[in-house]
């Protein structure tokens, strides 16, 4: 399987339209982490991201019948840049199915480079099932974004260039995982040609279907798949890329947005690029990585796979950046409702910068405080905070890994109702486009008193709501089917800390 894949690396056509893209040092970083860390510029390819390999080594193999059909794909985002460019460089006509909900960035980039864009759906399955009803109808050769040897062995050409360019040590590659495709083809060539070098892929955590594909020994399908790293949120493993995976990738490593955001912005630091969190992805394994394992000295490389991120995500990228880092807390504190309360707090924070600080008056007796505190993970971890505050008196609840605290509350502070009974707090995702939010708001109401709703555009393909319903308790067990009615994932809030502490 390898050499057949090896082979086809070799004889790819990628460069007719791809660049070699650089192996840049990571100097700011590989000086924290003790290792040197080596960046892999995909993001530096012509339409900003590696799809364009794959994409076009398939679609050059194609008969000279199959290319007066034309071709077709469904892709939100990078893949659907490649097979555009691919085509017109080949004279080619491409019909793009997209979904709806597709960043702006992205459909203006696939109507640039030639391609005939379609929207359709909501989200890419109903975008795929109409992509391949066109195959049907109009006779159109569908170009699949991973699952396809051509593909993989196009993508795998980031390997060949990999290995040409650092020749000397070379201890492992983090690839981030979508389908499939790219560490399909990476694992190949690596696996044939330098054998003790490790294939690593790095996945969200709420994206893991090779993680979880490997440790079931068989593909599986995600219930459901986060939206952040939207260029790898796929929720099966390709059928050909397992084969590979399966038997030659070393292991898989997931992290948590927080964990994105920082390694967008260590990739910043380093080279003054913007990666999509897709792309960042390679650099968010490595720093897991040795803090897990310790190691000092190695040469790791990391695949920055792309950069078409829509500016707007920008603000929550910053927000969630020093949150990744450890350099930032977020605490909840009690503190007396008497005079000098605030200054014995900011004694106790000592020297520490406040980041945030949110209060309302709650009673005659205490006060809820919400405060954002810098950290640093080594010389003051948040733990030290933490327990220095309680050793002064003051009760805390570390927020720091609550999503509805750093979502929705800390914009929310002040919004306590006092009155309101048997409210039941839920939190929700749902696909983002005009209208996206009305319609929303029609499927949830109705049936009960909307008592607190929160909303904020995160610049994203997918919409956050924080909604409290007053629900009877004779009526309760009727929530559950309503909630699923309205089809999109929700998680039930009402026992959050956070919310019976700022907003209950």
């Amino acid at each position: 399987m390898l050499e057949q894949y090896v082979k086809k690396i070799l004889t790819s056509r990628v460069y007719d339209v791809a660049e070699e893209t650089p192996l840049q040092p990571a100097r700011q970083l590989s000086e924290r982490l003790g290792n040197q860390i080596l960046l892999k510029r995909e993001d530096l390819q012509p339409v900003y991201s590696f799809k364009i390999r794959g994409a076009y080594n398939r679609i050059a193999q194609l008969t000279e019948e199959e290319r007066a059909r034309g071709v077709v794909t469904a892709s939100a985002g990078n893949h659907a840049q490649g097979v555009a460019l691919a085509a017109r460089h080949l004279g080619i006509k491409a019909t793009i199915v997209m979904p709806r909900t597709t960043p702006e960035l992205k459909v203006q980039g696939v109507r640039a480079r030639g391609g005939k864009v379609v929207l359709h759906g909501d989200a890419f399955p109903e975008a795929l099932a109409h992509s391949l009803k066109l195959v049907e109808e109009k006779g159109l050769v569908y170009i699949h974004p991973y699952d396809d040897p051509e593909v993989i062995a196009g993508q795998g050409t980031v390997a060949m260039e990999i290995l040409r360019q650092q020749q000397n040590q070379l201890d492992a590659i983090f690839v981030p995982v979508g389908g499939g495709g790219l560490i399909a083809g990476i694992a190949a060539y690596v696996k044939y040609l330098r054998p003790e070098t490790k294939v690593i892929g790095v996945e969200p955590e709420d994206s893991n279907c090779l993680q979880q594909a490997m440790a079931a020994g068989e593909r599986v399908v995600l219930p459901q798949v986060g939206l952040f790293a939207d260029g790898v949120a796929v929720s099966q493993i390709g059928d050909y890329c397992f084969a590979v995976c399966r038997h030659f990738v070393d292991e898989v490593i997931t992290v948590s947005t927080d964990e994105l955001c920082a390694a967008i912005k260590d990739i910043y630091d380093d080279t003054r690029s913007i990666t999509e969190p897709a792309g960042a992805l390679g650099v968010a394994g490595i720093k897991k990585y040795v803090a897990r394992e310790g190691v000092a000295g190695q040469v790791l490389v990391a695949v920055d796979s792309g950069a078409n991120i829509n500016f707007d995500r920008l603000r929550h990228v910053a927000e969630r950046a020093e949150l990744g880092e450890k350099r930032e807390a977020i605490i909840a504190v009690t503190i007396p409702e008497q005079p000098g309360s605030f200054k014995q707090f900011c004694q106790a924070i000592g020297k520490r910068q406040i980041t945030e600080f949110n209060y309302r008056y709650n009673s005659s007796s205490e006060a809820h405080i919400f405060v954002g505190v810098q950290t640093h993970p080594e010389h003051d971890p948040r733990e030290a905070l933490v327990d220095g505050l309680r050793e002064k008196g003051f009760p805390v609840l570390d927020l720091t890994d609550d999503e509805l605290a750093k979502l929705h509350v800390r914009h929310m502070v002040g919004g306590r109702a006092n009155g309101v009974r048997g409210e039941r707090v839920l939190r929700f995702e749902f696909p983002e486009r005009p209208g996206a939010l009305f319609n929303f708001l029609n499927k949830l109401g109705g049936r009960w008193n909307i008592s607190m709703f929160h909303y904020r555009n995160h610049g994203a393909a997918d919409g956050r709501v924080l909604a409290g319903l007053q629900v009877p308790e004779e009526e309760l067990h009727l929530l559950p089917a309503a909630l699923e009615a309205i089809g999109y994932p929700f998680w039930d809030e009402s026992d959050n800390p956070a919310y019976q502490l700022f907003l209950g």
